[in-house]
């Protein structure tokens, strides 16, 4: 792929900045947490923003159980089991939200952009979840970084970086670089990593709140393809 004038590295958040599950995936969570560990989840930890290990790290601790990397492999392993099996089920429950399909599609006719994921699923729940939604095909998964490389959000911009110049053949840093997802955590991991964010207030937080957290850019959802356009630097 090094042929490609690539100039730009998107990385896109997945939950509630493409996708919304309806509700499927904390059932999925749930089902695998009760595997894991043996006992019905009676409460989750806040997952907004977070990785994969560390919302299985606290929700387990809620329990009064311990985490070694077995018992999240095991964990793992079963919330990649469930997203597959209830794929349908979340096809027709979740929805991708407005504008995220044509937002990807505009990226990728573009041949200076190269788009991955960064975001805190597991590699194969990220994967199942677009699928589903048929927004997998213009994502470069192998360039992306997921919740099981690092329980440590930003951290992930890095390994993101580094797995998309092995494919590229260029160098991304912070002024090629751009996040874009819905949360604080979301501009806090852009910024604290290394990459400008442009955030979407397409999930639970405010545009204002977005702001205030340090977005470069707010948008209120994706169906402004200019805009995005520009806030990317794509002129």
């Amino acid at each position: 792929m090094a042929n490609r004038r690539i100039t730009t590295l998107v990385l896109w958040d997945v939950d509630h900045t493409l996708i919304e599950t309806g509700g499927v995936g904390r059932e999925i969570f749930a089902d695998a947490f009760a595997h894991a560990v043996g006992r019905p989840m009676e409460q989750m930890a806040e997952v907004s923003g977070r990785t994969e290990p560390d919302i299985f790290r606290e929700t387990a601790e809620l329990h009064g159980v311990e985490v070694d990397q077995e018992l999240f492999e095991k964990f793992a392993e079963q919330l990649a089991k469930g997203y597959e099996e209830r794929a349908e089920e979340m096809r027709q429950r979740g929805r991708a939200l407005p504008g995220a399909a044509e937002a990807l599609e505009a990226l990728a006719a573009d041949p200076r952009v190269a788009q991955s994921v960064l975001t805190g699923n597991i590699r194969p729940a990220a994967e199942t979840k677009l699928r589903v939604f048929g927004l997998d095909r213009r994502i470069d998964f192998e360039a992306g970084a997921y919740g099981s490389d690092d329980g440590v959000r930003p951290r992930l911009v890095t390994i993101a970086q580094r797995r998309a110049a092995e494919r590229y053949g260029m160098v991304f840093d912070a002024a090629t670089t751009v996040l874009i997802g819905d949360t604080p955590s979301d501009v806090a991991t852009g910024r604290e990593g290394g990459a400008r964010v442009i955030a979407v207030a397409s999930g639970k937080s405010t545009a204002d709140e977005l702001r205030d957290a340090g977005a470069d850019l707010v948008l209120e959802d994706l169906v402004d393809l200019e805009a995005l356009r520009e806030g990317l630097a794509l002129r």
